[in-house]
């Protein structure tokens, strides 16, 4: 090869070869970047702390909630009170004044069978508690009902028994019995001995 072709042919070489180096420096920058961005990214996230995981607050229209834990019901004839046995519930007569009243039970003859009886002995323990006014006790104005509706008289049990009106201040403790058969029921409570202002939910077992 002559001097001149070997002149231009190593000039093109240069060229080619330059050209070359360019674009794969250019494609190493390229990827360069890109793997910037992404560990820029990764590191603005792994330098923030993760948001906390709340239920945020609840939405404006909502109406706001008048019970609170540990309020005690309160059960009038025109708007009575549903609680569950053992519960408290503050009952104001027709007549005026408040009665804290509370019934516990059923307490039954025999739990654990093996089985469970159709009907069964209920024992109901009530204590009221008279506020500022005197209120009439009556064990007539108690009763109790099963889930299908069907009400049962009560009598009183025991030998401790209900003055005939409670004095403001004072308290008193009784008893009350009746058969029923087993399943959920309620015991009701009505002063003025029509309209029952409470009711308290409760479940006859024997197994």
């Amino acid at each position: 090869m002559s001097d001149a072709p070997a002149r231009r042919y190593g000039a093109y070489a240069r060229r080619t070869c330059g050209r070359a180096a360019l674009a794969l420096a250019g494609g190493a920058l390229t990827v360069a970047a890109v793997a910037g961005c992404g560990s820029a990214g990764s590191g603005r996230t792994a330098t923030h702390p993760a948001a906390p995981q709340t239920y945020g607050s609840l939405p404006s229209w909502l109406p706001p909630d008048p019970v609170h834990a540990g309020d005690v019901a309160v059960g009038t004839p025109t708007r009575p009170a549903l609680a569950a046995q053992g519960e408290a519930v503050d009952v104001r007569p027709s007549t005026g004044g408040t009665v804290r009243a509370t019934v516990v039970g059923p307490a039954v003859p025999a739990e654990g069978l093996p089985y469970e009886t159709p009907s069964t002995t209920c024992t109901f323990i009530v204590t009221l508690r008279a506020g500022a006014l005197p209120v009439p006790v009556r064990v007539s104005d108690f009763g109790t009902s099963d889930h299908l509706g069907a009400t049962y008289a009560v009598r009183l049990a025991g030998a401790r028994k209900p003055p005939a009106v409670l004095a403001a201040g004072r308290s008193t403790t009784f008893q009350l019995r009746t058969s029923m058969p087993t399943g959920e029921g309620v015991i009701k409570w009505a002063p003025d001995g029509r309209r029952a202002a409470v009711s308290w939910d409760f479940v006859v077992e024997t197994d």
